[in-house]
């Protein structure tokens, strides 16, 4: 996909009147992404305001002050208030030495001391910066064949200090100390079916777009387009999973965004599904829908990005 740039604007108070047919009820405040905008609903799946021109996305994540940091185009971050100004931003593009270079960012994460960790694609490094851009650490992450596109989806520092790291092209999620040390790694199966090419239901891989480190210390992997969710040991026994077809009425196709609310639910979005799926569901662990979220007026196929308003220090394990 092209970089681009933006201007982000936030529409307070815009109104909405949805069928049922088209948007159907969070119970959450959430915030999603698609059709060149990040749009924040209430509970009632009401549009609560909007941005403009965000073009693709595929990380957003709601500060504890308020802000949003998200991306403007594959290689550039931006923290944004609730009015619509640009409080702070990173340029990965052109900041110490990638100038010219192949690179794209997909993952990042502000961090509890308040740097920022963002994945470098195609450089092959995972950074933290300061406030001022400044590097305050950095390691090289390991890939068999570069990609700016596909070397990292979703990446995570974790409680331990280490970083759980969605190698998508490769279909492993690593899980790196510090100095870039591999300490744990897992191959996301193929469950005895063949690859298929696309992007739908209709296709069929292992490019694992997110993994979460949960509080039991198993990890928590959406695999992308594997159409599943699946929870693994540190020994990589897969002891509970959610397949394309197992909740009733819905089909999976591109499984990305993924969230673990207190009460132990999950959120997963449910991306080029088509305008008979949903794009969010929330599930139990036993495979129970709570509920779900359709709304492609506002949103579209490739809804790739959600937060859940108030959730986020449960999400970042």
């Amino acid at each position: 996909m092209r970089q681009c740039s933006l201007v982000l604007l936030f529409f307070a108070g815009t109104q909405l009147t949805l069928s049922a047919a088209e948007v159907s009820s969070p119970r959450h405040k959430v915030i999603a992404a698609d059709k060149g905008k990040i749009v924040r609903f209430d509970e009632n799946g009401k549009v609560e305001w909007t941005t403009d021109k965000v073009r693709s996305v595929h990380k957003i994540q709601q500060l504890e002050n308020g802000n949003l940091l998200t991306q403007q185009g594959w290689g550039k971050l931006v923290e944004i208030n609730p009015q619509g100004k640009v409080v702070w931003q990173y340029d990965s593009a052109n900041s110490h030495g990638n100038k010219g270079k192949k690179l794209e960012v997909h993952a990042f994460q502000r961090l509890e001391n308040g740097n920022t960790m963002i994945v470098e694609n195609g450089v092959g490094r995972i950074i933290e910066v300061n406030r001022k851009g400044k590097i305050v650490h950095e390691f090289p992450f390991q890939v068999t064949k570069p990609n700016a596109h596909s070397d990292v989806r979703m990446a995570h520092k974790i409680e331990s200090g280490n970083y759980l790291v969605c190698h998508e092209a490769e279909g492993r999620v690593t899980e790196y100390n510090r100095d870039g040390k591999i300490v744990w790694e897992y191959e996301v199966p193929l469950f005895g079916k063949e690859r298929a090419k696309g992007h739908g239901p209709e296709a069929f891989g292992n490019q694992t777009f997110n993994s979460l480190r949960l509080k039991n210390g198993n990890t928590l992997i959406a695999t992308g387009n594997g159409h599943s969710v699946i929870e693994v040991t540190p020994s990589k026994e897969v002891v509970w999973s959610v397949h394309q077809n197992d909740l009733e009425g819905i089909t999976l196709a591109w499984v990305t965004s993924l969230e673990v609310l207190p009460n132990g639910n999950l959120i997963i979005g449910n991306c080029h599904a088509g305008p008979d799926n949903p794009q969010l569901i929330e599930i139990t662990k036993d495979k129970e829908v709570v509920w779900t979220f359709k709304d492609f007026k506002n949103l579209g196929n490739s809804t790739a990005a959600s937060a859940t308003v108030g959730f986020q220090a449960d999400v970042l394990r």
